[in-house]
């Protein structure tokens, strides 16, 4: 198995076991690898960080040992070139435990099990989002053989953790997650991640339905696009990483992602970390929840599997979506109340008084601005050195649009990384991205004014493109932000 710059040649389970694996020396401290984790604005893969983890062993054979004939549910697809994406709606799923899972998965299809009306030929095989405290119930000491705290955040482990087990060709949708940045942790198996910046966000024509509380979809097939109906997905930058065994990929806030297992059985472990950008997103959230719902209902009652993602227990009413958006926008001030409460009596302490006229929220972007990730402004004072090399690989822009079959575990060496983005290690310049931005939002304009329009003959406007214009992500950013402004009488 090819090992990336820097890397063991063996990064899968059993490897640096012993002596040697008691001696190997850990590139990041986890202060330094949450510093890096907190400032990067690029995905990333961190290497020679897990070795000695007891998950690197979680092989799917291992866990379907440990798991000792438990059911899973595993979310079924079709290996096809279609140029629509295939939604989580739109699967078929099976109840199955993960010894069926391997035993259909060797080509070894039988007449009866959960699998029998799947020619594993022709059909994938997902088991995803499986939450461990869910899966492991009755074995909570397995919660410790994953180790987050490497990375700076002490006392996460398994229990904040999800699960992914999939066959060949299993994929996500493209998506961006509305909370938190990611960390994914590749056990067996490898995946090949496509990403694309937030600032691509507008020529990934983003859709709510399937609607998930946490999750914005793309309309568009990345890897098989229709360019006739999609134009302005050619604007947007791919960047693409093959992950591999032993490896652990950084994805940073609102980043675009689709997921594809390139190998027979693949095996991942992520954790969302809590970003203080979150606050705000659960009221952009609340704000989306109240509309899909108020809209789809009406529209038909009766059909809410349609537009609802298997992933949401089910559809709330009015009323409730009404008390968890006033329950968001309570928990951003409560938030922010008490941090401004610690804040003055940190200044107080040492001898200072500075008297702050307005909300902390308008660090986090005044209305009308639509960056998707909020950037702190640097001081100018010292910037730090670029923390890649051999056991930090930045994934950088792919050359070419089409999913490439090369060897190796990266895409790209990394080696002409940077320039204006990643010279420095720590976050953009203001002025760097805001010169960017600008150029996505006119873009934005044009893909709201067509509200994803579909085929030319089609002239009626449905429910879901008025919800598309209506629930976009910069539209509920700036909603969001008058529902704050305008109850801003607390501070």
């Amino acid at each position: 198995m090819a090992a990336g710059p820097g890397a063991t040649t063996d990064t899968g389970p059993g490897a640096g076991a012993g002596e040697e694996e008691r001696e190997r020396v850990k590139p990041f401290t986890p202060e330094k690898a949450k510093e890096i984790i907190m400032s990067l604005q690029q995905p990333a893969v961190f290497c020679n960080m897990v070795f000695d983890w007891p998950a690197q062993h979680w092989t799917a054979n291992h866990l379907s040992e440990v798991l000792h004939g438990k059911q899973i549910r595993f979310r079924i697809g079709l290996k096809s070139t279609d140029t629509v994406p295939q939604f989580e709606t739109t699967c078929s799923y099976v109840e199955a435990t993960l010894e069926e899972f391997l035993t259909w998965n060797c080509d070894q299809p039988s007449i009866s099990g959960p699998f029998r009306d799947y020619d594993p030929s022709k059909f994938w095989a997902y088991a995803d989002y499986k939450y461990f405290v869910n899966l492991f119930e009755d074995k909570t000491d397995i919660f410790q053989d994953v180790m987050w705290s490497d990375f700076g955040f002490p006392g996460r482990n398994g229990r904040e953790s999800t699960l992914w087990i999939g066959s060949v060709g299993a994929h996500t949708p493209c998506h961006l997650d509305s909370y938190g940045c990611n960390l994914v942790f590749q056990v067996q198996g490898r995946k090949r991640w496509h990403l694309f910046s937030p600032e691509d966000t507008p020529f990934l024509y983003p859709t709510r339905i399937p609607y998930e509380e946490s999750s914005v979809f793309s309309k568009v097939n990345v890897v098989n696009p229709d360019l006739k109906r999609f134009p302005q997905f050619q604007k947007a930058r791919r960047h693409m990483v093959t992950l591999n065994p032993g490896q652990v990929l950084f994805v940073p806030r609102h980043w675009w992602h689709y997921v594809e297992s390139i190998d027979p059985v693949t095996v991942s472990i992520n954790s969302w970390i809590e970003l203080e950008e979150d606050h705000q997103a659960r009221v952009e959230e609340a704000i989306t929840r109240t509309l899909v719902c108020a809209l789809k209902t009406a529209e038909d009652p009766h059909n809410t599997r349609a537009w609802l993602n298997p992933t949401e227990v089910e559809e709330t009413s009015h009323e409730v979506n009404c008390r968890y958006l006033n329950g968001a926008v309570s928990a951003f001030f409560d938030h922010f109340r008490t941090s401004r409460v610690i804040e003055m009596q940190a200044l107080k302490t040492n001898g200072e008084y500075v008297k702050k006229k307005e909300l902390n929220v308008h660090n986090h972007g005044e209305v009308g601005q639509t960056g998707s990730q909020n950037i702190t402004r640097g001081t100018g004072k010292q910037e730090a050195a670029s923390p890649f090399g051999p056991d930090l690989v930045p994934v950088i822009p792919s050359p070419e649009e089409a999913p490439s079959e090369r060897g190796g575990i990266f895409e790209s060496d990394g080696k002409d990384f940077v320039g204006k983005d990643g010279e420095h290690f720590g976050k953009l310049h203001c002025t760097q991205r805001q010169q960017r931005m600008s150029r996505s939002e006119h873009a934005a304009v044009g893909q709201i004014a067509s509200c994803g329009a579909a085929a030319p003959s089609q002239t009626l406007i449905s429910t879901d493109d008025l919800l598309d214009c209506l629930v976009n992500p910069q539209v509920t950013r700036i909603v969001a932000q008058l529902l704050i402004q305008g109850r801003n009488l607390w501070f």
